[in-house]
């Protein structure tokens, strides 16, 4: 099983890394900077515990790799990259490629499984941060990442017990589960608060916001009948396995949203986090104002380079 990971960011780096730390052969698809950096130094991966460098192949899109059977896509950018990179990959892998939503929201599973047959759905608790080229930093140790996975749209087959295998070889907590979205979607409401992190910055006090955008979240979703993971079950799967720990020389200023901002990309994913829930409000009636304001206002920080706060 050969892994490439279509996103080398903060999450696609570092797993990308852990995999062949393990032992797995792993591609990597990266752009702009990151790319020439990686190419040129290899890629740094940061840790509690110090530090690697991970000398692994690198190209610029589908069209460079050499495909061949028994790859394994790891889907690992922004859900507002996945149609055109799946676009970009399904004019050079195979159909039958095994595709892996390595990715936070719920819309990347439907738009893979419109071109690739055999998609696969990861809950991904991952606390990862990548702000320079050529450097990734795993903010968690010694388990970096929960990361549970499923058929999409439900189901467990031999793949994902192979994947949730090597992920667990990775050093990261893995199970197989036939539910997985019900799972995603519980991480959708936590990932609400996202785009107000970027948007104020890490300060206290927004309880009483993050609370309303939960709530419009959980109203939306009982209209539409999708089923979620509750609060306390999703307490129960962290535990105490997540231990972020400070890594030298750097600051886990916020999550994956505060990072769009910290390097100016210019886009950001609250469009498919809180434009999730305002999008399955307009379809079934319910009303989600919070949502909607914190998703316009993310969207104008991007569109505008803002930092974050």
């Amino acid at each position: 099983m050969r892994f490439v990971v279509y996103g080398a960011g903060a999450v696609g780096g570092v797993l990308g890394a852990l995999l062949a730390g393990a032992g797995y052969e792993v591609v990597l698809i990266a752009r702009g900077e990151h790319l020439t950096a990686i190419r040129r130094d290899g890629l740094r991966v940061l840790t509690p515990d110090g530090e690697r460098t991970h000398r692994l192949p690198a190209v610029a899109g589908p069209a460079e790799v050499d495909w061949r059977a028994g790859d394994v896509v790891l889907l690992a950018m922004k859900s507002m990259d996945t149609e055109a990179a799946l676009r970009a990959l399904a004019a050079h892998a195979d159909p039958t490629v095994p595709v892996v939503c390595v990715q936070n929201g719920v819309a990347n599973e439907r738009a893979a499984l419109r071109m690739f047959e055999n998609v696969y759905a990861v809950c991904v608790m991952f606390p990862a941060t990548h702000l320079t080229p050529g450097v990734v930093v795993a903010n968690s140790s010694p388990v970096p990442a929960i990361l549970d996975i499923g058929r999409y749209p439900d189901g467990v087959d031999m793949t994902a017990a192979a994947v949730a295998e090597a992920f667990r070889a990775a050093t990261c907590h893995s199970l197989p589960r036939p539910d997985v979205m019900r799972w995603k979607y519980a991480k959708l409401l936590l990932n609400l608060g996202n785009a107000v992190e970027a948007v104020h910055g890490s300060v206290d006090g927004h309880e009483a916001l993050l609370g309303r955008l939960r709530a419009e979240g959980e109203a939306v979703l009982r209209a539409a009948g999708i089923p979620y993971a509750s609060a306390e079950e999703d307490r129960q799967r962290r535990g105490t396995i997540l231990q972020v720990r400070p890594v030298a020389g750097q600051i886990r200023g916020g999550g994956s949203s505060w990072q769009s901002l910290v390097r100016g990309t210019g886009t950001i994913e609250a469009d498919y986090l809180n434009g999730e829930i305002v999008l399955l409000g307009r379809l079934y009636g319910v009303p989600t104002p919070d949502n909607e304001r914190i998703r316009r206002l993310a969207n104008q920080y991007a569109r505008e380079r803002r930092p974050p706060g």
